[in-house]
Order: C-alpha cells, then structure tokens, then sequence
C-alpha cells in the first residue's frame, strides 16, 4: 500500500516526538531504532524510509527538540520557577531536551553534536531576547550563565537518590539566580 505525502510527514513528525520522548527518558544507547518505531506506531522497516540510520535519527530529534519548541519566555521569571521544579525534574520524557541529553552528546555523530550546538545558540538567544537590561554582551553573558545554572541544577537534581538535596538543588538555583536577577535591576 503506497502511503500520501502527507502520511509520510505525519508520519515522520510521530516518529521525532517518540524518539524525542524516548532518547529523554533512557539515554540514547538504552533506545533501539525497533523501540522508536514500535512507540510511533510504525513497522522497523518503515524506518529507512525516513532516516538513513540511527545516527540521522538522533540528529534530527535533537534539531527538531532544541529548535522546534518555544520557550514561553515572556516572563522569565516564572518559566525559571517552573524550569526548575520537581515535576520538570521528575519527567525528564516531557522536560528540556538539553537537560536531558547534553551529558550524552559527546559520544555522538558530528550531525547530532552540531544540531545542538544549534539548539543552544536558539535557547541563547532566547534568553538574551527575554533580559530587559545592560549592553548585548552583557545580557548574553548572563542568559549563558543563567541557562548553564538552570541545566546544570536540573542534571544534578536528576543524578541523586536523596529527595532534600535533589530539592535542595532546585530551590538554591532559583534562589540564587532570583538574587542575581534582583541585584542586576539595583540601581548602581
């Protein structure tokens, strides 16, 4: 049965969502191209039809999650809070895909680690759009510091199996960067 353009794209943008969702939640060796197809919907032999191996799937998930979602940024203070809560820690399948694999994209192909290097100058950028105050170089110095904190508090939070410092981590994140945020808008 011949499948329409337009089952092909949608059937496409299944397989990116589950792979996206998977490759968060177990790591990227943990999830066989089978276990991306098998959650899509999809035969493992559909598969080459879209992508031309496993590395070319991960590339195009990372592309597709680090580019393809808005930030909500509008109140930057507020998507900081919600950044770095326990129900952002705790679904990590839902969550930022650069909290989720950063850690992991030093064993993969140039195509995957060069999507993210995309993904971040976007996430930059974002922050930097959403600082009201200072000069361009200082407002990207501060959403590269404020992005590496919030990724980093959340990795770690994820890393532990003590509950209080998991939180803990959390909490002194958001506290910190509050204070770093509120003595940037002091008047010198």
């Amino acid at each position: 049965m011949r499948v329409s353009r337009e089952q092909m794209v949608e059937n496409r943008a299944r397989i990116l969502q589950e792979a996206s969702r998977l490759f968060r939640e177990h790591g990227f060796a943990a999830v066989t191209v089978a276990d991306v197809m098998k959650a899509a919907g999809q035969t493992h032999g559909g598969f080459y039809s879209h992508f031309a191996s496993k590395d070319d799937l991960i590339a195009a998930t990372v592309t597709q999650a680090l580019t393809g979602e808005g930030t909500g940024m509008a109140d930057l203070d507020t998507w900081t809070d919600a950044y770095l809560s326990p129900l952002h820690r705790d679904h990590p399948e839902q969550g930022c895909p650069t909290a989720s694999l950063a850690g992991l994209m030093r064993q993969q192909a140039p195509a995957a680690r060069e999507a993210m290097a995309k993904g971040l100058e976007t996430q930059i950028a974002r922050f930097t759009a959403a600082l009201a105050d200072g000069s361009e170089g200082d407002r990207r110095n501060e959403a590269i510091g404020r992005w590496a904190a919030m990724v980093g508090a959340v990795v770690l939070s994820r890393s532990v199996d003590d509950p209080a410092l998991s939180d803990e981590l959390l909490t002194a994140t958001r506290a910190w960067l509050a204070r770093d945020s509120a003595a940037a808008r002091m008047p010198a």
